[in-house]
């Protein structure tokens, strides 16, 4: 493969996560030069199952910030921009899109998926938006297509439906083809309170990689 230089590109991940904090570390090993991070949350100690970020040694620090040093661990020529905030319609004013060279959405909430893929589109950036990780065991069942050639992934058929909505005709996504497990029930009071997705090290992981791959495909053509 003929090398190409992509050290003038600038590429922004919403949500540093198990899928996004894969997926940007790829675009730093990849050689992408400027690398903007936004995420609001801190590292805590269940993500040492599935966040690449996460080690006992940044337990409590910035999504953001560890990434950040990570990123300019592995290449010290990488700008990276990192942004400690939650990307909503309350806030998407602050961070104009048009600056990018390409988007990944990998927001857990349908809310801020859907404002960002909104504003990117509307400002003709092209974006790639990562459906449901949690709950799933099959990496060989990701894949990526159209919002609309999509199909079993519950998160998927939300976002169809609100993006119709919005006049959104076409949007490249990863998701997986396997249906959502259904964790085993536990007792306890923190069980009733809130029902967390079952999450692995290696589908979130996967769906990042994917991710990255749709992005230097598209930068390198």
């Amino acid at each position: 493969m003929q090398a190409t230089d992509l050290s003038g590109k600038r590429v922004a991940v919403f949500g540093v996560g198990g899928v996004g904090g894969y997926a940007a570390e790829a675009l730093v090993r990849a050689g992408i030069g400027t690398i903007d991070v936004f995420d609001n949350d801190t590292v805590a100690l269940t993500n040492l199952n599935r966040q690449i970020i996460a080690v006992t040694e940044t337990i409590g620090r910035s999504k953001t910030e560890a990434f950040k040093e990570r990123a300019e661990a592995i290449a010290p020529e990488v700008t990276v921009n990192a942004h400690s905030c939650f990307y909503m319609p309350e806030t998407a004013d602050s961070y104009p899109l048009s600056v990018y060279d390409y988007v990944i959405d990998a927001i857990d909430t349908v809310k801020g998926k859907l404002e960002l893929i909104t504003r990117a589109q509307a400002a003709g950036v092209p974006i790639i938006s990562c459906m449901g990780a949690g709950n799933k065991l099959d990496a060989r069942a990701l894949k990526a297509a159209d919002i609309y050639e999509t199909s079993v992934c519950p998160l998927a058929k939300t976002m169809r439906h609100e993006l119709r909505k919005r006049g959104v005709k076409a949007l490249r996504v990863v998701f997986s083809e396997e249906p959502p497990i259904k964790p085993v029930e536990e007792t306890g009071e923190e069980t009733m309170r809130r029902s967390t997705p079952g999450s692995t090290a290696f589908v979130p992981a996967v769906a990042g990689l994917i991710a990255a791959r749709e992005v230097i495909q598209e930068l390198t053509k």
